[in-house]
This record gives C-alpha cells, structure tokens and sequence, in this order.
C-alpha cells in the first residue's frame, strides 16, 4: 500500500444534490440533434455515409417502411410548378426536428418533420427567368435557390443563396440585370439575419483582375460548405455559355463580409471555363485548413501535354481536381491540383471531370502506412480516379506521361454523382454510372499499396436519361451488419436501398419505391428514423416507419414514484390502457419489450378480432426493481390485411423507482491517475483526486467501515481507519499500481478500483527520413540536432517532388507522461516549394504514450525549369514544443536544393558550359541566331547544345525553335521576353520548352543557350583566335546586342511608352549618371512607387499611376543604352523604358 495515502476530511455527498446537479449541465450545448441533417451528405467529407438516423435496415426491408406523407409547396409564380433541386436540410433547434426546403422560385419553408405540416415559408425574391440563358434548358421555368444551402447550429442560422433580378418590380429583366444574394435566415422565423442578404454582384476576383462576377451568365450549383467562420459556395455557367468561369466566394457567417472571391481561370488568357458544379455536390473538407473540388472543362489550356507537379498548380484550373488551404482569415491558395493526363481531348469531347464531387474517404479505415488520407471522383469520360489527398497527383507526372494517381478505372459510361462510401466491415465504394448498373469496389491493401477491386454491382441499371443521384450510406449506430447503400433515380423504382455488403457479386435491394418525379442528381435527406425526398412537382415527401399504426393507444402513459421493494415495503401502480382500432384488426399478443419492472394483466382472449372503431383494454403493473427512472415499450401485436399499415402499435410507460432503504453508489466508479512523475523533479507530493459517496436512497445511510486491498477487488481487505474521501498518489517509483477501496454501509458494500501509472517526464525524439537509404535498403532517420541544425532533402530535379516524413517519439518507458503537442505550426499554404502535406498530422494536441510515434510527411516540389539552368535553395521552417521538460519551442528547419538536368558539353565542375539564359523574340526584325544546324525528332537541348559546340565553328548561343529546330549563332537576340513565351514541348524530351508561338498565340520565339566561357550575362567575352593543333580555330564573336531587360519577378516590362505632349508620364526624377534599370527599380522601390521608366538613358521616373496621355510605341524606339549597362536600354528621348511592379504582361 506504498504509493495510496488515504485522507478522510468527513464530507458526503447526497443523491439529491448530484441528480440537481446533473440536471442543470443537461441543457448546455449546441441544439445539434443527432439524428439532424444540416449540410449535403450529412458531413464535410461528402462521402454520403451516414450512422447516426436510426436507419434499421431490418425495418427498411419490411412492409412497415414507406410514404409517411406528401406535402405540396405553396410557390405559384407565374403559374408554373414548384421544382426543389436544393436537397432538403433536417434540424432540430429545440425539442422538436423540422425539415427546410429551398426552391427555383426562391420559396424556403420549415416544415414539422414527422406531420409535414408547413409551419413557416416566405418568398425571398422573384426568381431569374430560363428564357433569359439562350436555350439552356436544363432547369424549367425559372432559376431561384438551386444550391443546397447549409445551417449553422450554433447560430440557428440557415445559409443559402438565390438567383433573381436587380429589379424586383418584374420591369427590369436581361441577363446583365440578373444578381445572386447570399442570405442568412433564422431557423425559428426565417427572417434575415441582419448584414444579410449580400448581393456578389461586380465582385472582382482576387486572383485575376480582369475577372468580375456577373450573377445573369453564372450559376450556383454546388452544395454550401461551412468551416469555421466561413461559408463558401461553387459557381459555374448555365451550359458552358457565355465566358464564365469557375468561382469560390466566401464570407463570414455573421458579418457577411466577403472573405474570398476565387476565379478557377486566373488568367492571363481571357478564356472560359473551370466551373464547378459537380452535379450538385458539395464542396469538400477533410478538416480545419483544407478544401477540395473538382472543375469541368475549359479552353485557356495552359499545360499543352507539359507535365506539371501537383504542389506548382497552372493558373488555369481546368478539368481539375483541386485542394486549397484555409487561411484564419477565410482566404483560399490552391495547393495542389490533379489534371487528367488527356486534359485537352476531354475539353474537346466536353467530357467534364467535374460532373461529381470528390468524395473523401474515412481516414481511420482507407489508409496504408504511406498513404493516409485519400479521395475518389468519377467524371464524364468514365474514369474513376482514386487519389491521395496529400498528393493529387498534378499533370501527366506518371509513367509515359500519364497520371500519377492511386488507382484509375475505367467503367462502362459516364458519372455525374459523387460516389457513396461504407467504411465498415473492411470499407466499400459506390459509383452510380449512368445507363449501367451501380459499380462497387472492395478496399484492401496489397504490398503496401492501397487496392480498390470491383467486387459487385446491382441487377438493375440506373435511369438511361442523366439523373441519378449521388451515392448515399447508412448503417445503425456504426454497428456492422447493418449497412444500406441508398439511390434516388429518375426511372424505374426512384428510391432503392441495398445491402452494403455484397452478396455473391451481387448487391441485393431490400427496398424498392415508385415516388415519381424525383429530381436529377439528388439524394435523401435523413432525419430521425426517416428519410426526406423532393420532387418535379413541388412535392416534398417523408418515408420512414411505422407508415401507419392499426391502433391508436394512450400512450405515453406515465405511472408517477412507486417504491422500491425491500423491507416488505415494495409497491406497485396500475394504469389501464385503451387502444382504438384504426383498421379492422386481430390482436395476438401484449407484452412488455424489457419485462423487469412492467407486467400486464386483465388481458382480453387472444387471438382478439377487433373492428375499426372499437376498443381494446388491458392493465399496465409497475414494479420497480432499481431506484431511479424507468421506461419500456409495451407492444400490442396484430395481424391485418391492410396494405400500409404496421404490426405492431408500441405503447410508452413510464415510472419512478425510489427505495425507502439507503442505497450507497460511489462515483465516479473507478479513480485513475495518469502519468505520475517520479524523481525529484516529478510531483513530489504526488495526486489528489476526490472520491464522492452517494446515498440514492430515502433513509439515512450509514458507513460502518472501510478497508483497502492491494490484490483484487475480493480481497483480501485490510481495514481502514480514516475516511478515505481524498485520495493521494504518490508512488515511490516508476510502475503501474492498483489498488481497491472496499466501503461498507447499511446500504450495501462497494468496491472502488484506484490504479495509477508512474515514471518519468515524456522525453522527445524528434526525427527525420533521410533521402538516401540505407544499404540494405531500409530507411535512416536523422535525430533533430537543435535550434542551429537543418533537415535536408537533399537535390531534388525540377519538375519532381520528394516526399519525406518528420517522426517524432515519446522515448521513455511506457508508464512515463504522456508526451503532447503544445505547439505545432507546420508550413501549408500555397506557392511553397518546401512545406507540409497538411495540417493535420502532428498537430496541437497530438499525444503520445511512452514508445509510441507519430509522423507528418513533408514535400520537397521543384517547380518545371529549362535544363542547365542554376541550382538554387528552397527553406522552410516548423515551429513545434511538446511537454517534455528538456525541450524548449523549436523552429525546425527544413532544406532542399532544386537542381535542373545539366545536358551538353560539361564543364570540370559537372555543370553544363552552355547556361539556359531566356526565351527571346524571334524575327525581331530578322532571325537573331544565323544557323540552323538541323530540325529533327531527338532535338532537345542537349543535343543542341553539343551541335553549336561542336564541328567546324563553336558558336556561343544555342536556340531551339518549333519543337524540333536547332539554331546557333554569336549575336546575342535583341529582346528577352518571359518564359511563358516558350510554350513549345521539344520532340526528344516532352519536359524541355523548344522554343514557343508567345501567350498570345501567333508569335515566334526561341528558348536560348549560351556558352559560359564566352557570355557573362551582358556582354560576349572576346576568345583567342590561336589554334591548337588538330582542333579548328576558334573565331572571335560578334558583341552582343543590348535588349530590353524583362524584369526580375517583382518589376515587369510593360513596354515602350511615349511622353505625353503636356506634362510628364510619371512625376519623380532622379538622375544618375550609372544608370541601370536594375537601379532605377531600387530607386521606386524606396518611394513606393509603382511604376518605374528608365529614360535618356541616364534619367529614372516614378510613379504611383501612368498619365493619360502616355501612349505605347514600338519596343524599338526604346534603343538608348543605359550609361551603368551598355547590355539593356534605357528609353530613348521622350521615350520610356517603362516597368510596372507586380505586373503579369506578357510581350
């Protein structure tokens, strides 16, 4: 007995003051109901699993499972029927669950959820007519609430969005006068709440300047996702017209202040597309810091079969599967992207990957060692992507150039819904292929690899016309076994649920209803035990269980306090109970569910033939066993013919047992103490915790002894002689320890079990993978070094990412203090080079017991470069502390250096001679390298480059031209342009630019090689002419031509720009006699100023905007050599070598 001390301080606790108690912390709390449906597919991840709706499938498959009740909506605009593509939300603000419903004529309604009876509606706007959209029919009538909104339980607020008109009067119509709002109702009223409703017309993206959002030519199909603060919505186009694109707008729940207005074309290129509207799904989450979507097709087509890593994602996000990070402030970055391999044939053939949402798989069940967290999509084309959240996979970065995903599937024809996820009994997908039958995969993880193996599919086929709706799962209370896989279609049976597991290969329906007019791309809403289901014609419908009940019963029928037996006090209440027949019935049975404290008597003669009408009587005897409240079911059972009708009515009874005699119950029922330190910076005094004795009976309790074991709960016990009420911990050494405290009353005896883990302080190992391994193969980890040391990933090629984990460990015993993360900021967000996968694992609050470990995978992603260019080093940092005493809060640092193929001749160092230097104008005027050595299907730069080095004549550049054109010469071209220019693949090596016809199409341009011995960057370096024997002299080149300097990433070059007639195009002088443009941008730089214009080759002007009457001239008419740098120009008289900062022109 050691390491307990036992303290008595005399203080017990009664019954009555802890049933208070608990009584009062019952109400606190979100008004969130279990069985509640507040956002499409029941959660973020969109997967449409869903366990906690009380969906018995044994109760589904009966007869007993149908249409509880059809409700017509109020809207007549105009006459027309009332459509509901919006599903329908299910909450419960208070005690009672209501269903809400969103229309196309901008009607929303709260309905009772068990009668249908509608207890509020109101008209938000008129809605926006489909005439108005250029035969664009795939919505009748008019356009109002398409998108399923979403409700906010902590708020009681429901969000959803409209479409309608500028002018509410019906005078004003035209697409240009269309407008999208975004409202904020209360869930009680449906009143607006206020800074609400907020109109998103003119909004300007803040991605791409040139993009404004037009409310008549787009459309808000997705489901809403809320995280956080924020809400956002999907946009895209009413039948890809008009020159849309795709939008992600945000806001804040209660300011309405817009937090994000995202384009998917971020241009430059001023094309339409990327728009995202996945047949209705959702917008996907997989927790706090990260979204996921997908987006159909589009034609700015920026990649033109270049590969591309997912973490350096193209402007233009087309045809894409996207992930972007939450900032705390609700702006979004994309991160990483997936873009099918044949991008440009799927735009061709308008097969849209976007058609379905991507459907997030749960993490716990769908994971390998090395793949954590992973998704699928299915779009148009009749691919089915598996895809690693963590690293989608980019742009033809596979094999042959194909993609660099988990899993590909071909099925049978296209899929417009988000598939359906059962994660149990080893974790099942669904996919709804349209004409076909409905698909299903069996996870598993083969040598390492995550498997999805098509295991079944169903007898029948979906509707043949598009339409039907996303994949939906349920099971009871995660309970396996009890799994359905629900579908609503268009054609045949609209409502069908199956067995999750299949059967033979088959998966076999248990439930088939004819509910006609059910809307495209839908799926059911589910409440508590029920299921909820929209139509055609403005019907909202319930099916659930019982669909109705043979007889009515008074029920619940409440039988007050009855005594406890004991004593010879025991007690009982009667209560007679009256069932009206409904429908004619036989009755042939009554019995309680439980049995313990109910009975019947004075029951009829069963079998009991009833008519409808008439009365059947029986008694109800309480007899509690325990104190405290009791409830049962008593079922009367029937047979009838009666289609729709149930077997069984349930009868409510309810009581309370109380004992006359003490009754002694001691809480909580065990005591633990976790994580003792031992030693003399541990918990010296050792742990206190408090043991409450509670008297659930009438009469006075009396403690006649206490006694200890430190064997088992039996014994033996050694008596006690201080009321051990306060309980201290205090052991000597490292260990696990346990003992029990035997309390002895009138009221019964009670054992309490007392255990206590105790050894030193957590300890942490932090660790990371190195990117070699070790000789046997196996991997070596690098122990964290301190605050000065760096984890390295060593040389990674452009165009790659290397993924390598962080690991860390609590390295002492396993009885020491759990080791957690008090602090861990890993690097996410976008444009990073070196960063973290997500901000998920490793994260606040991780813990680890003694010898456990926990990792977190970082990347390492080299944006695409030209080969032989520089190596160059990418840092970044991880600011993490943990509990461990010896550990202070750390910024790890993470490295990587970026290296680019060195092809050609070589220099001693191993470092190509020939130096990539830019893309230049070609034909400017005439051609700028005098050679063209050949044009062929090997031509890259390697081959090029030895070719201008080599034979008769070494030549100083190299350029690649065409695709498969190799020129050379010793005149540097006359303009450097950005290398965006370049956008020609070479035909030796579909990783190299060859060459390109400019952003804008039509243009020529080479990508250009110089030989490092005879070009520093500005100026050719004159050689010896002498000639060694047996090798051909080597001729003195011409000087390089100056050119316009492009700029450096921060200043770009605009153009040339003539002055104004009066005044001056920008407004500060300095003049320098050095000049440079290079110092000319230092000079604006420090007035902050945004506009930079080298003049007279020796003046620099700035300016915070350019004068009207500044005018662009010919790039030719700036040719004044700047007096620092006779190798760019500076203007000319009245002319402006003119640069703008932040600045995206492309010449």
């Amino acid at each position: 007995m050691a390491p307990w001390n036992w303290a008595g301080n005399g203080i017990f606790h009664c019954g009555i003051s802890l049933i208070l108690m608990l009584a009062s912390l019952s109400n606190l709390g979100s008004a969130l109901h279990s069985t509640d449906t507040i956002t499409s597919a029941g959660d973020n991840s969109r997967s449409g699993y869903q366990d906690n709706h009380n969906i018995d499938p044994s109760v589904v498959g009966s007869p007993e499972f149908g249409v509880l009740w059809r409700k017509k909506l109020l809207g007549k605009y105009r006459g027309w029927t009332e459509q509901i593509f919006a599903q329908a939300l299910v909450y419960t603000p208070e005690n009672t669950q209501y269903v809400y419903i969103a229309s196309q004529m901008n009607m929303v309604y709260k309905l009772d959820a068990k009668t249908g009876d509608i207890l509020a509606s109101r008209n938000l706007h008129i809605p926006f007519l489909v005439s108005e959209l250029d035969n664009c029919n795939d919505i009748s009538f008019c356009i109002g609430s398409t998108a399923t909104g979403v409700i906010d339980p902590e708020t009681n607020t429901w969000y959803l969005t409209t479409k309608t008109y500028r002018d509410q009067t019906e005078v004003e119509k035209g697409r240009a006068n269309g407008r999208y709002y975004v409202h904020a109702l209360d869930v009680n009223t449906l009143e607006e709440r206020p800074n609400f409703p907020v109109n998103l017309e003119g909004l300007i993206a803040s991605n791409n300047p040139i993009r404004t959002f037009q409310a008549g030519i787009h459309h808000q199909r997705p489901a809403l996702v809320q995280i956080g603060p924020y809400i956002y919505a999907g946009f895209a186009s009413h039948c890809v017209q008009y020159n849309f694109t795709g939008w992600v707008i945000g806001w804040h729940r209660t300011t309405g202040e817009i937090v994000e207005k995202f384009a998917t074309e971020g241009g430059p290129e001023d094309e339409k597309g990327g728009g995202i509207w996945m047949s209705g799904g959702g917008i996907a989450s997989d927790g706090i810091g990260r979204m996921f979507f997908a987006t159909g097709n589009g034609y700015a087509s920026q990649l033109h079969n270049i590969p591309l890593a997912g973490r350096q994602p193209p402007t233009s996000l087309e045809e894409a599967a996207v992930h972007m990070a939450i900032a705390e402030d609700g702006k979004l970055s994309v991160v990483d992207f997936f873009i099918p391999w044949e991008k440009e044939a799927l735009d061709g053939a308008d097969k849209d990957l976007g058609t379905s949402g991507i459907a997030l798989l749960d993490p716990a069940v769908f994971k390998t060692d090395k793949v954590r967290r992973m998704g699928c999509i299915a779009g148009k084309s009749g691919k089915l992507y598996f895809l690693n959240l963590d690293d989608l996979g980019g742009y033809q970065m596979g094999p042959n150039k194909k993609d660099a995903v988990l899993q590909t599937h071909e099925l049978k024809n296209s899929v417009f819904a988000t598939a359906g996820v059962y994660p149990l009994e080893g974790g099942y997908v669904y996919v709804n292929v349209v004409q076909h039958p409905t698909v299903v995969f069996k996870y598993a993880v083969e040598n390492g690899a995550p498997v999805f193996n098509q295991v079944a599919e169903t007898d029948e086929t979906t509707a043949y016309i598009l339409g039907v709706g996303h994949g939906t799962t349920t099971s009871l209370n995660g309970q396996p076994g009890t799994g359905l896989y629900w579908v609503v279609d268009i054609q045949g049976l609209q409502l069908r649920a199956y067995k999750a597991v299949p059967e033979n290969g088959r998966l076999v329906r248990v439930l088939g209803l004819n509910i006609p007019g059910q809307m495209k791309f839908s799926r059911p809403t589910f409440g508590n035990g029920r299921l909820y289901l929209t139509t055609s014609a403005g019907d909202v419908v319930a099916v659930g269980s019982p669909v109705n009940l043979p007889l009515a019963c008074d029920s619940p029928i409440e039988f007050g306090t009855v005594v406890v037996g004991g004593g010879g006090n025991s007690t009982t209440a009667t209560k007679e109970i009256s069932c009206k027949a409904n429908i004619n019935v036989q009755v042939t049975g009554i019995s309680p569910r439980g049995g313990q404290s109910w009975s019947v008597s004075d029951l009829p003669t069963l079998p009991l033939t009833v008519a409808k009408g008439s009365n059947v009587t029986f008694k109800a005897k309480f007899t509690p066993t325990a104190h405290g409240p009791v409830s049962d079911d008593i079922y009367v059972n029937t047979t009838n013919g009666v289609a729709g009708y149930s077997v069984n009515t349930p009868v409510v009874v309810r009581g309370i047992g109380r004992s006359l005699v003490p009754v002694l119950s001691i809480q909580p029922n065990s005591i633990s103490f976790p994580s003792i330190i031992t030693g003399t910076d541990g918990d010296t005094e050792g742990k206190n915790q408090t043991m409450i004795l509670v008297n659930a009976g009438s009469s006075a309790l009396t403690i006649s002894g206490y006694s200890a074991s430190s064997s088992s709960d039996k014994g033996p016990f050694v008596p006690l002689t201080d009321v051990p009420v306060v309980i201290n911990a205090n052991p000597p050494t490292n260990g696990a320890y346990a003992a029990h405290l035997q309390v002895l009353s009138d009221g019964g005896t009670k054992v309490e079990t007392i255990s206590a883990e105790a050894g030193q302080h957590a300890h942490a190992l932090i660790e990371f993978e190195s990117p070699y391994n070790a000789t046997n193969g196996s991997t070596i980890w690098i122990p964290y070094g301190g605050k000065n040391s760096t984890f390295s990933f060593g040389n990674v090629l452009q165009q790659t990412t290397r993924y390598l984990n962080l690991r860390i460990t609590n390295v002492a015993s396993n009885t020491s203090e759990v080791l957690g993360l008090t602090v861990s900021k890993p690097p996410v967000g976008a444009g990073k080079m070196v960063g973290a996968s997500n901000q998920i694992d490793l994260g606040e609050g991780t813990q680890l017991h003694g010898g456990e470990s926990a990792s977190a995978q970082l990347f390492c992603s080299v944006p695409k470069s030209q080969p032989n260019t520089d190596a160059y080093t990418a840092n970044t940092t991880w600011t993490m502390n943990t509990n461990d005493p010896l550990m202070t809060k750390q910024d790890i640092a993470f490295t990587c250096t970026a290296v680019a193929p060195q092809l050609g001749p070589l220099l001693p160092n191993g470092t190509a001679r020939y130096r990539y230097i830019g893309c230049y104008k070609e034909n400017n005027p005439a051609r700028q390298l005098s050679t063209q050595l050949f044009s062929r299907d090997t031509t890259e730069a390697g081959v090029c480059t030895s070719a201008c080095a080599g034979g008769t004549k070494a030549w100083i550049f190299a350029g690649l031209q065409y695709h498969r054109e190799c020129w050379c010469g010793d005149t540097l071209p006359a303009l450097r342009v950005p290398d965006a220019n370049c956008n020609f693949d070479c035909t030796g090596a579909g990783d190299q630019m060859c060459g390109g016809n400019g952003v804008a199409g039509g243009g020529a341009f080479l990508s250009l090689y110089a030989d490092a011995l005879r070009f520093d960057g500005n100026v050719t370096i004159p050689v010896s002419t002498t000639t060694v024997a047996g090798t051909p002299p080597t001729p003195t080149p011409t000087p390089g031509a100056p050119v316009s300097n492009p700029g450096n990433g921060n200043w770009t070059l605009v153009g040339c720009y003539k002055e104004p007639t009066t005044g001056r195009a920008l407004t500060k002088l300095t003049g320098d006699d050095a000049l440079t443009v290079a110092k000319c941008w230092e000079y604006c730089d420090a007035l902050g100023l945004g506009w930079a214009g080298a003049e007279y080759a020796r003046e620099c002007w700035c300016g915070a905007a350019l004068s009207a009457g500044a005018n662009k001239t010919l790039i030719g008419e700036c040719g004044m050599k700047c007096k620092g740098n006779a190798s760019e120009f500076c203007g000319a008289g009245g002319r402006l070598s003119l640069y703008q900062r932040g600045a995206a022109v492309l010449m």
